[in-house]
């Protein structure tokens, strides 16, 4: 590693705060030519708003930046771009409609007499990927890209800019294993080159495969600053949540499972999946291990309604008749949490207690028409304490306002209002921090207590090896394995689903 001495930026005593709320106190921020650095902390430590003063999204109330030799008090977004800082945020800021080189050429577009130059646009965005040893084609519409492929098209963009400072908002989110592997090897040639890269993440995994540095936040203060090396996962967790957090580890195989309340038999759909035969008892939380792509998440979208089977069966709650529509599982007692909580799942705009209580209208409603917010209050505060939910306590908090985690934990409630007893629950964790993530396997062995029957659907190894009783592993549409007890190890779920 050829790190510089000098950091490419340098953030001195930052301060912010929102509504009269500090939410950061007196950080300091180095991020040097050639190096990783991970920076750390749960929903609401203040990662975001850090970042987001460092690319002028935010200005800080006291504090100074140093970029090179320049010291700045505040920077505009525009200014920051043009000093080499560039932001990869977890939403696409791409123009999925245009085309590869549009979006890298992106406001600076080759013009001449008022015209574009698209041969000198297209051989400008060919020469960039093709120095990022890139083979995807110019031409090509963006929003036709895989996921990966559009992330590493918003970084080429920045790059096109001359940019010396990455910063990455959880860039492996929404990536299959094979992605993230392609992306690591992108950010290692990236720090060859002297870039420097901040690197936003959950995952501690990622932090030990490409970090040279961990900086954690903790209620707006860093917790811990250190080389890679020299610290370790509990090291990292405890900065983190600042407790002890338990070992990974697996959870007690199911006493209570009883009925079948999922039977796969067989089943099949076009090219997607086929001969699918798993089942979910109540009383346990099983888990479909995947990556993305193999399937999984398709086999998950039968149980709700939301996907017909082609082949095969498909039993809920002993039916033999599969929901065909998501009103129809509501009524036999399924609630499904999708992966994209944001957009499929959550109403972001609208009040927690509405989000909680939309599934329940019907049994909430006065006369059998008329809704009351004190009704909808009542359901969310029924749910606030059971599932620690962490918000202000006050059902007109508006869901968009709270952390990925809380969020997830409002979805939970508005099936467990529903009085549903079967759960299927795709990528429940994905971009929640760590302690959240504790509440949430904890509220599902207890609902599994509770005698409901949970299914996981993941593609995230450590999430079922430690959440599940039992892992069934889908490959390229099929199921390659079923796993108890200690068969369930990482090692296996990785080779056996192809990582």
């Amino acid at each position: 590693m050829i790190r510089s001495e000098q950091p490419i930026l340098s953030a001195r005593g930052i301060r912010k705060s929102f509504g009269g709320v500090e939410v950061l106190y007196g950080v300091d921020l180095d991020a040097h030519g050639g190096s990783v650095l991970a920076l750390l902390g749960e929903n609401g430590a203040g990662k975001s708003t850090l970042v987001k003063i460092a690319s002028g999204v935010y200005t800080a109330d006291e504090g100074t930046i140093k970029i090179g030799e320049e010291e700045f008090h505040s920077l505009t977004s525009r200014e920051a771009r043009e000093l080499g800082i560039a932001i990869i945020s977890q939403e696409f800021q791409d123009a999925s409609t245009l085309s590869v080189a549009e979006n890298i050429c992106l406001g600076d577009l080759p013009t001449k007499a008022g015209f574009v130059i698209w041969k000198e646009a297209h051989r400008r965005a060919s020469e960039i990927l093709s120095n990022l040893e890139v083979d995807i084609s110019t031409k090509k519409i963006v929003g036709d890209l895989r996921l990966g492929e559009r992330q590493i098209i918003e970084i080429a963009r920045a790059l096109s800019r001359d940019a010396k400072l990455l910063i990455l908002d959880e860039p492996t989110a929404a990536l299959s294993f094979h992605e993230a592997e392609i992306l690591f090897g992108f950010i290692r040639r990236l720090r060859a080159e002297c870039v420097a890269l901040v690197y936003i993440t959950h995952r501690l995994d990622e932090v030990e495969l490409i970090a040279d540095q961990v900086q954690v936040l903790r209620d707006g203060s860093t917790a811990l600053l250190a080389d890679t090396s020299d610290v370790g996962r509990p090291e990292m967790v405890e900065a983190m949540i600042g407790r002890r957090a338990a070992e990974l580890g697996r959870p007690s195989l199911a006493l209570a499972a009883k009925g079948t309340v999922l039977d796969w038999h067989e089943a099949g759909h076009s090219d997607l999946f086929n001969d699918i035969s798993m089942q979910v008892h109540s009383g346990e939380v099983v888990a479909l291990y995947g990556k993305l792509g193999s399937g999984a998440a398709e086999v998950a979208e039968t149980a709700f309604g939301l996907r017909d089977l082609q082949s095969g069966s498909l039993k809920v709650k002993g039916y033999d008749t599969p929901p065909g529509h998501a009103i129809e599982a509501v009524r036999y007692g399924v609630g499904f949490l999708p992966a994209e909580r944001k957009t499929a799942g959550g109403f972001m705009i609208r009040p927690v207690a509405e989000n909680v209580s939309s599934a329940s209208w019907k049994r909430l409603a006065r006369f059998g028409f008329w809704i009351t917010s004190k009704s909808e209050s009542v359901a969310y505060q029924r749910w606030h304490d059971k599932l620690s939910i962490r918000s202000r306590n006050d059902p007109k908090q508006v869901m968009g306002t709270l952390s990925g985690g809380n969020q997830q934990k409002v979805l939970l409630a508005r099936w467990l209002e529903c009085e549903s007893d079967v759960l299927v629950l795709v990528e429940p964790t994905r971009g929640v921090d760590v302690g959240a993530r504790e509440d949430i396997y904890q509220a599902l062995l207890d609902l599994a207590e509770e005698g409901v029957g949970i299914l996981i659907v993941t593609s995230d190894y450590e999430e079922a090896f430690q959440a599940a009783d039992r892992v069934y592993v889908m490959a390229r549409g099929a199921l390659v394995a079923t796993l108890e007890g200690d068969e369930v190890t990482t090692s296996s779920l990785l080779q056996l689903a192809g990582g």
